[in-house]
């Protein structure tokens, strides 16, 4: 009789042990997911905190819609979404929860994330795993694609796990201009010998910058060399060469460069009302989407550059301290499965950009994203897929939004 109580003694001290120890709960929990059923088994009945940026009626549709229907009766998950406008906010909340010691039991389950904000994440110590390569589906997804490799120059080391994929391209109205130049160097010589029939949105914003990147690319003579270590005069000298090519232009830009679209948006107002020649979006489907939209006429197609265009991975990490690490890796499995990833790419549903590669797939699957309808607008994915090229490290982008600021807007 006193081994028993002596023994019950023994394990109530340990419970209270593994709960009383910063830190220790959440290290044993971690080590729980030893495997993939056990993560599926532990999933069931969990809520799945999804903080994501909420600013696409589409996309929202899409996760409070078919997304948290499959998981609740494929996996009896809820997922709730919570919308934010900028997932730096998130960032900043787990930097201060970090700082508190709350390493257990957090609000953020998962999170849409990628560039700036991964890197910081990575840094901090702020993410949980590496946890992508335990996921089944991640056997469709082409880890040797520097895209998916790197997230804006940074390793991912399965520290988060793709979900979609956009790439910049150049929209046209194939009766105003039927021979688009499809080139770099060809679009500045059309700029220069059409002047007030260009322009771009002023950085920071997203879709301008990317503009910035690609003269950048073209400046520096390479792309490969920025996925690398580089030295800071080398980043100076193709700086500064960027930044002379778009004063070079500034001209030759509508308004004479005087004055810059504050959104997209306002670039497709212009191009819809033939004030300029071109817009470009960093959503390979936006102008097919725009064309159902009657924003766009029914004669606008888009191109891409021989040379490529940039294009980026978007993708969904576990916070450090998030309550339900087991969820939140069933979700980020599902979202790279072939039937979520088919139903996003539908025109009608968002359109977005397959995280997987179709010719991984079993064939029907492949076949279903064969016939998979396109808006009339849009190029064919192996065409996009073959005019590829990665972003350079977030570092870079944020420097060239400053120096566009600094040396091209403020400049006379």
């Amino acid at each position: 009789m006193k081994t028993k109580v002596r023994e019950v003694f023994q394990y109530t001290f340990l419970i209270l042990i593994f709960f009383a120890i910063p830190g220790l709960g959440r290290a044993e929990a971690d080590k729980e997911i030893v495997s993939w059923q056990e993560a599926v088994k532990a999933a069931r009945g969990q809520t799945v905190d999804w903080y994501m940026w909420g600013g696409s009626p589409a996309v929202n549709r899409y996760v409070n819609g078919y997304l948290a229907a499959e998981l609740k009766k494929q996996y009896d998950i809820k997922l709730r979404q919570v919308p934010v406008k900028d997932i730096a906010e998130v960032v900043s909340k787990l930097v201060v929860e970090k700082q508190a010691g709350k390493d257990s039991n957090g609000s953020v389950d998962l999170m849409w994330i990628n560039g700036e904000n991964f890197r910081t994440c990575k840094q901090q110590d702020l993410l949980y795993g590496p946890f992508a390569d335990k996921l089944p589906n991640q056997q469709y997804v082409d880890w040797s694609n520097l895209t998916v490799k790197n997230d804006f120059g940074t390793p991912v080391e399965g520290m988060e796990s793709p979900w979609g994929n956009a790439q910049m391209v150049m929209i046209y109205n194939s009766l105003r201009t039927p021979q688009p130049p499809r080139s770099l160097p060809a679009l500045i010589a059309w700029i220069k010998a059409h002047p007030g029939r260009f322009t771009y949105p002023a950085p920071p914003d997203f879709t301008g910058s990317a503009f910035v990147r690609h003269i950048f690319y073209y400046a520096a003579g390479s792309v490969d060399r920025w996925q690398e270590d580089y030295s800071e005069l080398d980043f100076t000298k193709a700086a500064n060469a960027t930044y002379t090519i778009l004063n070079d232009l500034k001209s030759s830009l509508w308004r004479n460069g005087e004055t810059y679209p504050e959104s997209p948006a306002r670039m497709n107002t212009l191009f819809a009302d033939g004030e300029i020649d071109f817009a470009f979006s960093y959503h390979q489907g936006e102008a097919s989407r725009n064309i159902l939209d009657g924003l766009f006429q029914k004669t606008v197609r888009t191109f891409v550059f021989d040379e490529g265009t940039i294009t980026n991975t978007h993708f969904v990490a576990i916070p450090y301290n998030a309550k339900d690490k087991a969820a939140a890796m069933v979700v980020a499995n599902f979202l790279l499965s072939p039937e979520a990833q088919l139903k996003k790419a539908t025109p009608e549903v968002w359109g977005d950009f397959p995280a997987i590669q179709p010719s991984k797939l079993p064939s029907l699957w492949q076949k279903k994203f064969e016939i998979l309808p396109r808006g009339i607008a849009t190029l064919a994915d192996n065409e996009l897929q073959a005019h590829q090229l990665p972003e350079p490290p977030s570092k870079i982008l944020v420097q060239l939004e400053k120096g566009w600021v600094k040396h091209v807007l403020k400049s006379r």
